[in-house]
């Protein structure tokens, strides 16, 4: 009997610490680990050969807490055997019994991996030279549960291959910033850098009708009073019409040959860079490095100009605005109550959904900014006070500039079902 609760409580302790690597290794960060690692901690660098053989460790605690669960129940077997008759009473022995079953549990697997998920790499640290031994113990069997394995696979015939998605990233990042490993702006950064190779040139781009340029044989004092007025530091150069851009000058060199005396800047005229409407901005901007320009002019697919794209717009899709004192701080969203806002017109497509939440993908919409899907849904350009829905937000026009909405109001509510089944009868 005394053997008996010996190799009892040795099973509980193995079922434990079987139980804890499981739960050690399935949260194991390896980022934080390998940082660890290069900081000359040498725990971490033992532990990093569980990366590479993750797979063969955990069929190995499997294995192992397995025999040992199987081995407490066999040893408890003969154990309340040789106790009920001492004690007199089989009803004593079943509850005894009983006790050791919830013992196990508690002991052997719900509290050691609720501990070691705590802490996973100190834990793993700490144990890796035991966790090691285990592995080259059950290497026989190990081995053999590979080469079954192998054999489901190859009769399965199913092949899936697993890697992390932007939405995953994305998660981690949230996570991440919840915990405290990041701020804000980190955070923000990260995210920003995650959905930059999914932002295309028309997400970003100066619209034709907001584009300041000027035609070749401008006489220089008229040049000079647009860059005085825009504060720009480029203008597109065109000829005859705008859908016609043949090059770019800066300020900096027409001021150069304005103060020398010149009569043209035509001698000044750089080549302009073209874009496509869905080119992605990650490859514009390598093409703009290239080149060593700063400007792009996005043209559509009959050459006429759609609009113009500068080097700080797609920066400012990695780190958010840059004002200069040139700048006219506009705020595309402000609230004014719990559920209302002042929206700007202009706000693309991408970011008016990200702030409201909307799961939609604005490349499947004729309309790139707010104001052109308000048109959209209203089949035409809608005069200041129309409404309209969309989704559960109604948008309310505020202002009207140039036959286009400039500024809107969004109000976050429920459509009533009523409402949505009769549009959607009237569609039909």
């Amino acid at each position: 009997m005394a053997l008996c609760i010996v190799l009892i409580v040795v099973c509980v302790i193995l079922s434990a610490f079987f139980s804890a690597s499981e739960s050690a290794l399935s949260a194991l960060n390896h980022i934080r680990l390998k940082s660890m690692a290069g900081e000359g901690n040498k725990r971490a660098k033992a532990a990093l050969w569980f990366e590479d053989h993750i797979a063969s460790m955990v069929t190995t605690i499997l294995i192992g807490n397995t025999l040992v669960n199987v081995a407490a129940a066999t040893i408890s077997v003969f154990f309340w055997k040789e106790v009920t008759p001492l004690l007199g009473n089989a009803a004593l022995g079943a509850v005894s019994a009983a006790v050791m079953f919830a013992i196990v549990i508690l002991f052997g697997e719900v509290t050691p991996k609720i501990l070691a998920k705590k802490a996973p790499e100190k834990y793993v640290m700490i144990f890796a030279p035991l966790l090691r031994a285990f592995y080259y113990i059950f290497y026989p069997l190990n081995f053999v549960m590979k080469l079954v394995t192998r054999l489901l696979d190859k009769i399965c015939k199913k092949k899936t291959e697993q890697t992390i998605t932007d939405d995953e990233l994305i998660t981690i990042v949230d996570e991440a910033q919840t915990e405290g490993g990041l701020d804000e702006y980190e955070g923000k950064l990260i995210r920003s850098a995650i959905e930059f190779d999914d932002r295309t040139v028309v997400d970003i781009l100066t619209p034709r009708v907001e584009v300041e340029a000027v035609e070749l044989g401008t006489p220089m004092e008229e040049v000079l009073a647009i860059y005085r007025e825009t504060g720009y530091t480029r203008l597109p150069v065109y000829r005859e019409t705008i859908d016609n851009v043949v090059g770019v000058i800066n300020e900096k060199d027409f001021l150069n040959i304005y103060l020398d005396g010149a009569s043209s800047f035509d001698r000044i005229v750089t080549p302009v860079v073209c874009a496509t409407p869905r080119m992605k901005i990650s490859v514009l901007l390598r093409r703009l490095q290239k080149e060593k320009s700063h400007l792009a002019v996005v043209v559509d697919e009959f050459g006429g100009t759609m609009g113009v794209v500068t080097m700080e717009d797609i920066i400012e899709e990695l780190v958010g605005e840059i004002w200069d004192e040139h700048d006219e701080v506009v705020e595309n969203f402000a609230k004014v109550d719990e559920n209302r806002y002042f929206v700007q017109g202009e706000v693309t497509l991408v970011d008016f959904f990200q702030f409201f939440g909307i799961r939609k993908d604005a490349a499947q919409f004729e309309s790139v900014t707010l104001g052109g899907l308000m048109a959209q849904l209203a089949g035409k350009v809608p005069d200041v006070g129309e409404e309209v829905t969309f989704e559960n937000l109604t948008l309310k026009v505020l202002a009207v500039e140039y036959y286009k909405v400039t500024q809107a109001e969004v109000t976050v509510g429920e459509i009533k079902q009523e409402e949505s089944d009769k549009k959607r009868s009237k569609e039909e």
